[in-house]
């Protein structure tokens, strides 16, 4: 099978070569109007330096690909850069996550394995079951650095009627993160702060929400602070990515996992400049794997590139939006292009072997400049009820997938 290696510029200057480090951050459970209206100076200064975006969870409503607004599901979503109906979690049980997509984890080590890894997390399943910590279905993938769990230890914690240990939780989480971007500075990090959740679940839209949110803020700067540490004595460049997992319910807030839109409405805060893809769409968490990828140059084979239902939001980009439609024996194909580089070329699988860790067996069926963003292609000879069809650009690719009435 054919396979894409992205090629990247390496940045030097005169005395020092950068190296790039990426964390991202997950605070659970804040939907977009209230990042929007809240004073979150320490968010402010990184979107100074780099940018904010309004996005979304949850898949395309109504479509194949839609998945819940659950917390573990928006998860999985970063980090394969997968909607639910690849990935296989629907709820916060992770029950038969298909590990074939991997995360961003398992491609970094799999290609730079001495560099390190490391996850901050108020909920252990985030590392032992979405990441797969020690799993042989992630080939026994190893955390360098780990700070969690710390949800079974009641003696340092105990629970409360108010959850105000789950604050006190974050603090734990996000000391040991600073402490660790200080000091071990790891390649690749994920935090995870859920206190936001925990009182957008008993208090709704109220003014407990919005201290939390004040309280997320505040540890924000914290994180942020260590990495200009890092930047400055070490010559590092590094990313960060805040964002979160879904919105809220639009009656009160108070509840999540459906379709509405502000269940839907998430965000994203950033320190780099965003693309021209970024600014003209409504990125999806399944955009930020992708980014990362391409931030931390690697090179992703194209089996798995095929499947990545997200668009790099950092650097050039070729294609987005991809539409399909088959009637008759006419495959119709769309997309948007953010650039005028070269052509695309169009895929067709008519099985999904993948899913099973098989091979797709891709046909190239047409070839046209990328300018050209339409085209509509005689398939009478690939008679099928299901197509998986990929548009491959100059710098990107995207899917869709199409199953014909029988």
């Amino acid at each position: 099978m054919k396979y894409i290696f992205l090629l990247f510029s390496t940045l030097i200057v005169t005395k020092y070569s950068f190296s790039q480090k990426v964390i991202f951050v997950i605070a659970d459970g804040i939907a977009a109007d209230v990042v929007e209206m809240a004073q979150l100076p320490n968010l402010n200064r990184i979107v100074k330096e780099g940018s904010y975006l309004r996005a979304h969870v949850g898949g395309d409503k109504g479509g194949y690909n839609q998945s819940p607004t659950i917390s573990a599901v928006g998860y999985n979503s970063l980090l394969t850069g997968t909607w639910s109906n690849k990935h296989n979690v629907w709820d916060n049980d992770i029950k038969n996550q298909n590990y074939t997509y991997p995360s961003i984890f398992k491609l970094f080590k799999e290609q730079y394995p001495k560099k390190k890894i490391g996850i901050y997390s108020s909920w252990i399943d985030n590392r032992k079951k979405l990441v797969g910590d020690g799993l042989a279905q992630t080939n026994h993938l190893k955390v360098d650095y780990i700070s969690d769990g710390f949800e079974l230890d009641t003696i340092q914690f105990p629970h409360d009627k108010l959850s105000k240990y789950m604050h006190l939780i974050d603090e734990k989480v996000i000391s040991d993160a600073v402490q660790s971007v200080k000091e071990q500075a790891p390649d690749l990090s994920w935090v995870y702060l859920e206190y936001t959740d925990d009182m957008g679940h008993r208090y709704g839209d109220s003014p407990a929400f919005l201290d939390a949110l004040q309280k997320l803020d505040i540890q924000m700067g914290k994180l942020y602070d260590a990495i200009l540490y890092r930047k400055q004595n070490f010559k590092e460049d590094w990313m960060i990515v805040i964002t979160t997992d879904h919105g809220r319910g639009e009656k009160d807030g108070k509840d999540h996992g459906g379709q509405n839109l502000r269940e839907r409405s998430t965000w994203m805060v950033t320190n780099k400049k965003v693309n021209s893809y970024a600014h003209l769409n409504n990125p999806g968490i399944v955009d930020i794997m992708p980014s990362i990828a391409n931030f931390l140059s690697l090179h992703i084979p194209a089996a798995i590139q095929y499947e990545i239902d997200g668009v790099p939001l950092i650097g050039k980009v070729s294609v987005g939006n991809p539409q399909v439609n088959v009637f008759q024996n006419t495959l119709d194909v769309s997309w948007q292009n953010y650039n005028e580089e070269g052509d695309v070329k169009i895929w067709v699988s008519l099985k999904n072997d993948f899913k099973d860790a098989g091979q797709d067996k891709y046909i190239l069926i047409n070839e046209v400049p990328v300018s050209q963003r339409h085209t509509v292609i005689d398939i009478s000879n690939y008679p099928s009820i299901f197509y998986k069809v990929v548009v491959e650009g100059k710098y990107n690719s995207v899917n869709k997938w199409f199953l014909r009435n029988k």
